[in-house]
């Protein structure tokens, strides 16, 4: 094991092999994730929920109201924010807590020798292109459900698919046609938007630890923890309007 910067590659670096399981680096930042917001989880519920918090708890209920919150500016449905609030609140403390990881002393420059070279022990979960897909996959696949269970499968696949002989007479269906293609790019978006801007961290890091190890790095990791939260928002909110849009019928006035 060696400690030096490592210069980021476009895939994840294979650490092991179990049989048909690959350990990747990657995956050691997810499992560390994991249990990390774990232990948060257990640790607020010793708190028994005191009527008069302590400072922590205090702390715990303020992010989870401020997650609350912002979902129910967005679904405007007290009973909708209630029924996709796990997920969404999931999907901004997993992707908070693993972009801040992502700059912690030691991720990308302690190395290990794996087939003849030097490979980093631990790297930024979202740097690699496979966990932000699969984050997009479970926001559109369950964004998708939702709307089908809220309004029906057929007003949804209306949603998308619409008669030349209907109303508003050949341009729904090129609407409609658009909104499908929008469905498929929102996977690529969500994905690559959210890989591409922590990559460029990456990135950004080990050039001015190159040229200035000490002091001028500073900032710019203070400008990494900006990002990571920016990042975590961008594709919660995304996910909540999408979700606003899913459940909201073409007829309901306020879709327009």
């Amino acid at each position: 094991m060696a400690t030096t910067m490592h210069a980021p590659t476009l895939a994840s670096d294979l650490l092991m092999q179990i049989g048909p399981l690959e350990i990747r680096n990657t995956m050691l930042m997810a499992w560390m994730g994991m249990a990390l917001l774990t232990l948060l989880a257990v640790l607020v519920a010793r708190t028994k929920y005191k009527r008069v918090p302590g400072r922590f708890q205090a702390a715990a209920e303020l992010i989870i109201e401020g997650v609350f919150g912002l979902a129910d500016s967005v679904l405007q449905d007290k009973k909708l924010t209630r029924r996709v609030f796990p997920v969404v609140a999931t999907f901004f403390l997993y992707i908070l807590v693993s972009n801040w990881m992502g700059i912690l002393p030691g991720v990308g420059s302690i190395t290990v020798e794996h087939a003849g070279k030097a490979v980093p022990l631990f790297r930024s979960l979202a740097a690699d292109v496979n966990t932000t897909l699969a984050f997009s996959l479970i926001s559109v696949i369950m964004t998708q459900a939702l709307g089908i269970a809220t309004i029906g499968i057929l007003p949804y696949v209306r949603k998308y698919i619409v008669m030349p002989w209907e109303k508003p007479y050949g341009i729904g269906m090129f609407v409609g046609l658009l909104e499908l293609i929008g469905e498929f790019a929102r996977l690529i978006s969500f994905a690559f938007r959210l890989f591409g801007n922590i990559f460029a961290g990456e990135v950004l890091l080990v050039v001015i630890f190159y040229l200035a190890p000490y002091i001028v790095p500073i900032p710019f990791l203070g400008m990494e923890l900006f990002v990571g939260v920016i990042q975590a928002l961008v594709f919660t909110m995304l996910t909540l309007v999408f979700l606003k849009m899913a459940v909201t019928a073409h007829s309901d006035p306020s879709h327009a």
